[in-house]
């Protein structure tokens, strides 16, 4: 009968001397791939000497706390060294009393006072059930993000010289459990609960950036390519934002080569699920395509959309303006805004995908004229031509050779001759109704409302609110370090995704707080402003005492902007209130006058 198999055979630690050297060792088994015979190889953990005590080495150091956790040592062996280097890590700078810690917490306290004014704290408690530590993981490394700009592998190292939310220590490998233990049911939840807390009503905008990933397992980077250059993989990020509020409410990741007017129908359905039911909606020209016009109107969303002047029903409405040599006719100039502008109704018939007609009710042009930028665009069409003419006159000199694709994509404004079998450029001519339609269309720009009752520039006035949301994109990739994504699976992007999102809601708030108050004068941006309450410290100590350094000059100034209170004992120094005595000496006389 064959001896039973001691499964804990691979991880029991026994010495193995070589080169006058003893090592403590194990010996996991492996298959040759040439023989396929069973065999044993040495993995040293460290050294062992006479005494038999342990010295940990590189690789007992950089190993898991889950591997550390699996090896077996002789009983008999001293493991002083390696209680030493797995104890608990006391978090903070070098200080003269093993005793307290003393760590940097203002720019930390700064962003906890928002995550509770905000709501966000009472929302990821009830995504997470009530799981505080969970919830202080992911506050956490929202504020590492956008604190420190540095990857998620330098957390644990944050956090010992700063404070934060979480009291464990956030390694790698606790940093991936979490992200992928977020699910998309959480995702949810929090989006549905911000909505019921930021309200119903108001003005949303919509806008996408794109970003990639260093795992190229990831679906929707294996999948999404980008249109320019198809081996890049990279994903579409969509954010939506309260324009009222300045924060984000829904977020959602596509492909990457899906177009954004692609994506419509899944933000309408989220921001509708959500309880965003009569938000109206702000959209560049990306989103512009009949199809979503049609899908507007019947479901009787109100909408803001930018759209092309090009578009069949807007070059109508700019060619009933007629010929003009300065100003078009019919339209008003705002003096403020140095644009000439008009409203016009639109007669449309929306079709659904079933066939069901509708008419529109309020749908509207709305036309701005800029003289400025009229002269500017004829002038970039006519350097174009001339360009293009130039290298056409070239490429038939040389007898070039050029396929289709680069004369649609590259001269456009000719009409080019190729011999088909040569490829080489026979004759071209000047589209004249192309750059007659292109003349006739520079200086305008255009803007479609529906269901909605109001002037040109007041519409003007709020689509130019989505310039905040490119703010916010540069934020989301530069200052949270989010324009790649280190992670290498689904689950863990999902997590990543939802932390980020946490980290534009602290962003948002405290951006929006520098904009609107003295504080913009004071700092040139708003991580400027954070920058400056991070050198207030906590200092705690074992018995329980907690001191927090007091807070001075504009550090009380952001509180103020911020309307949180100072913690206790940390506002201004004391001031005693003992009167003022009168000064020594003999009191002045009272001129009766009769002193001279």
């Amino acid at each position: 009968m064959a001896r039973p198999i001691d499964p804990n055979a691979q991880y029991r630690i026994k010495p193995h001397v070589t080169k006058g050297y003893t090592y403590a060792s194990t010996q996991p088994p492996y298959v040759d791939p040439l023989t396929g015979k069973r065999k044993y190889r040495h993995v040293h953990w460290g050294t062992v000497d006479g005494d038999m005590k342990f010295t940990p080495g590189s690789r007992f150091y950089m190993a898991s706390p889950e591997e550390r956790s699996r090896l077996i040592f002789p009983e008999s062996w001293d493991l002083t060294e390696v209680a030493r280097a797995t104890g608990p890590e006391k978090p903070g700078r070098p200080i003269h009393d093993a005793d307290c810690l003393n760590r940097l917490y203002g720019d930390i306290w700064l962003l906890e006072q928002v995550a509770s004014r905000t709501g966000l704290r009472q929302d990821l408690e009830k995504v997470f059930h009530g799981d505080g530590e969970i919830v202080d993981d992911v506050l956490t490394l929202a504020m590492f993000s956008y604190l420190t700009q540095f990857a998620f592998g330098r957390a644990a190292r944050w956090q010992r010289i700063s404070k934060t939310p979480s009291s464990r220590e956030l390694t790698p490998s606790a940093v991936a459990s979490l992200t992928r233990s977020i699910t998309e049911q959480h995702r949810r939840n929090l989006l549905r609960l911000r909505a019921a807390g930021l309200g119903r009503d108001g003005l949303c905008a919509a806008e996408s950036t794109r970003g990639s990933a260093y795992g190229d397992g990831i679906a929707g980077m294996r999948w999404g390519k980008s249109q320019e250059d198809p081996m890049l993989e990279q994903t579409a990020e969509v954010v939506v934002y309260t324009l009222s509020g300045h924060m984000p409410v829904h977020y959602r990741t596509f492909p990457g080569y899906m177009p954004d007017s692609r994506s419509l129908d899944a933000i309408l359905k989220d921001l509708e699920l959500a309880g965003f039911k009569d938000v109206a909606l702000i959209t560049d020209r990306g989103y512009e395509t009949l199809g979503n016009l049609d899908k507007l109107i019947m479901r009787g969303q109100p909408a803001v959309m930018g759209a092309r002047t090009s578009q069949k029903e807007v070059a109508r409405a700019i060619g009933r303006l007629g010929e003009f040599s300065s100003s078009p006719k019919g339209m008003t100039f705002d003096r403020d805004a140095e644009l000439f502008y008009g409203q016009y109704d639109i007669e449309y018939e929306a079709e659904s995908r079933r066939g069901t007609v509708k008419a529109a009710t309020m749908l509207k042009l709305n036309l701005y004229f800029d003289p400025v930028r009229r002269s500017r665009q004829q002038a970039e069409i006519e350097i174009a031509i001339k360009t293009q003419r130039e290298s056409l006159e070239e490429l038939i000199k040389t007898k070039s050779i050029i396929d289709e694709a680069t004369i649609k994509g590259d001269y456009r404004y000719f009409k080019v001759l190729h011999d088909p079998a040569t490829k080489v450029i026979q004759s071209f001519g000047l589209k004249d109704g192309n750059v007659a339609k292109e003349y006739s269309l520079s200086g305008f720009i255009s803007i479609l409302t529906n269901g909605l009752d109001l002037d040109a520039m007041t519409v003007l006035d709020i689509y130019r609110l989505r310039d905040e949301q490119g703010r916010y994109f540069q934020q989301m990739k530069d200052l949270t370090v989010s324009d790649r994504q280190l992670n290498w699976s689904d689950e863990g992007n999902t997590g990543r995704l939802f932390i980020l999102f946490v980290s534009l809601i602290l962003g948002s708030y405290v951006g929006n707080v520098w904009k609107s108050t003295k504080m913009h004068g004071s700092f040139s941006s708003s991580p400027e402003m954070v920058d400056e309450m991070r050198s207030i410290r906590c200092i705690e100590h074992t018995d329980g005492d907690q001191v927090i350094t007091p807070f001075t000059g504009e550090q009380l100034d952001i509180c103020d902007a911020f309307g949180f209170e100072v913690p206790n004992g940390c506002a201004q120094a004391y001031a005693s209130g003992q009167k003022s005595r009168p000064g020594r000496g003999r009191p002045a006389r009272k001129n009766d006058g009769r002193n001279f």
